[in-house]
This record gives structure tokens, C-alpha cells and sequence, in this order.
């Protein structure tokens, strides 16, 4: 007789309770000293939830295939606990560059899930990121989310490029998230600019420099700063002077 194989919302709970039964406390506490708000977490360190998730990924798609891994993992990236929604990640990591479009869509969904910038950025770096790279049109979802009120949208349409930016692409896309983000308040989405913006300094600096030259005058301090951490001095103090004299004049 054909074994029955559990449901995915079965599975998701039972990963669930391993969590929470082999986590530390004292960990949790260590943890939310790098948020600004309260994180629910169970204390894993990130080497012992990358085992414990490829674990689980090797008997998922032994006992379900990829549809299987995805809808366990689907049912996991919900509610506040950190863990639940890393491990979601962790397991569809080696998958994501082989996803079509359904579960592109699927993970893009995903982003009115985010509580704070870590699993957004588990999210949008380890799995939208890849998946861009996979099939370069979807760079164009990263404008469109760069006009989202979703404020993990508008962080996303950063970090989504940086894996092809490394690559020496998307340079089109960094000018015009840049133009977009330029007067963002938000810090999350002030920090998503900076680091794809120092990402694409460190692997596309001519490009990169000349948009630097532009928009020094009306970008956010903290944007050009972290953007700036990887030029030459020499253009670091180009960028940074030329800013703060506007700063001061206006």
C-alpha cells in the first residue's frame, strides 16, 4: 500500500516545535541586541540551522519533490519567529536559481511577510536575488517595487540587484532605483541603497562614480557613506565634500 505523505501545513509544524525545543534562551537575548525592534527568536545559531535545514530539505524532496519543499517552506515564512522563516530560506536556497516564474510570484509575496531587515534580507539576498540573476527581465519587478509603499519592497528593489551587479549587470536598474529611493526617509531603505550602491562601486566604478557625481548634492549622508566604502579616498572626498558643501549651503 502507497505511504501517505503527511500535509505540508503537518510538516511546517513539526519543524516548528524541533525549533523551539532546541533553541537557547540566552542566545535569544543576544540576538535582538542587533534590532532597533523586538524580534521573536529561538536562539539558533546560524551554522547549527543551516544543518539542521539541509536535513530537512534532503527528506522533503525524498518524500514530495521540489512542489513539496516549496508549499513546507511556504508554510513556514508566516507569523513573527525568526528561525521558522530562516530555515524556509536555508532549504530553498540550492533551488532558487532553477525556480520559474510561479515561484518567482510566490516569493515575491513573500515580502508582505518581512518583519525586519534580516529575514528580509535571507528573503530578497539567498532567493529573489538568484532568480534575478537566473532571468535578467525580472530586474524590471525591482523598479517596480522601488515605488511600492511597502517599505521591505522598496529595500528589496536594492538588494535584489546586488548578486548581479557583482556580476557587472543591471547597471540601467541601479540608476534608476537610485532615482527613485533618492529621497526615501526611511533608514531600512536608506541602508539597502548605500550597500547596493558601494556593491556596484566595488564592480562597476565608472558607471558608478559618474551616478555618485550626480546625485551627491541631494542623497541622503547615510546613502553616499556607505556607498563610498569602497572607492579610492580620492573619490570618497570628491563625493563627501562636494555633499557636505551643498549640505551646508542650503
Amino acid at each position: 500500500m502507497e505511504r501517505k505523505i503527511k500535509s505540508p501545513a503537518y510538516i511546517a509544524q513539526h519543524i516548528r516545535r524541533v525549533l523551539k525545543d532546541g533553541g537557547s534562551a540566552p542566545h535569544a537575548e543576544e540576538v535582538q541586541r542587533f534590532f532597533k525592534e523586538e524580534v521573536a527568536s529561538r536562539g539558533w545559531r546560524t551554522h547549527e540551522l543551516r544543518k539542521v535545514a539541509a536535513r530537512f530539505r534532503k527528506v522533503l524532496l525524498a518524500e514530495g519533490g521540489p512542489d513539496y519543499l516549496l508549499a513546507v517552506a511556504d508554510q513556514l515564512f508566516r507569523g513573527p519567529i525568526q528561525e521558522e522563516k530562516n530555515i524556509a530560506v536555508e532549504m530553498l536556497a540550492k533551488s532558487a536559481p532553477q525556480f520559474g516564474e510561479a515561484e518567482f510570484l510566490l516569493l515575491e509575496s513573500w515580502l508582505d511577510r518581512v518583519s525586519n531587515w534580516a529575514d528580509h534580507d535571507a528573503l530578497v539576498h539567498m532567493l529573489i536575488g538568484p532568480m534575478v540573476v537566473t532571468d535578467p527581465a525580472r530586474a524590471a519587478r525591482a523598479v517596480d517595487w522601488a515605488k511600492s509603499p511597502n517599505l521591505w519592497a522598496r529595500r528589496a528593489a536594492c538588494v535584489a540587484l546586488i548578486r548581479g551587479v557583482r556580476q557587472g549587470k543591471f547597471a540601467a536598474e541601479v540608476a534608476r532605483v537610485t532615482s527613485l529611493l533618492l529621497e526615501d526617509k526611511d533608514e531600512m531603505v536608506q541602508k539597502g541603497l548605500g550597500w547596493l550602491l558601494r556593491e556596484s562601486a566595488k564592480h562597476q566604478p565608472k558607471p558608478t562614480l559618474a551616478l555618485l557625481m550626480r546625485i551627491r548634492f541631494v542623497a541622503p549622508r547615510l546613502v553616499l557613506r556607505t556607498a563610498c566604502e569602497t572607492v579610492s579616498a580620492k573619490e570618497k572626498q570628491k563625493v563627501l565634500q562636494r555633499a557636505r558643501a551643498a549640505g551646508q549651503s542650503r
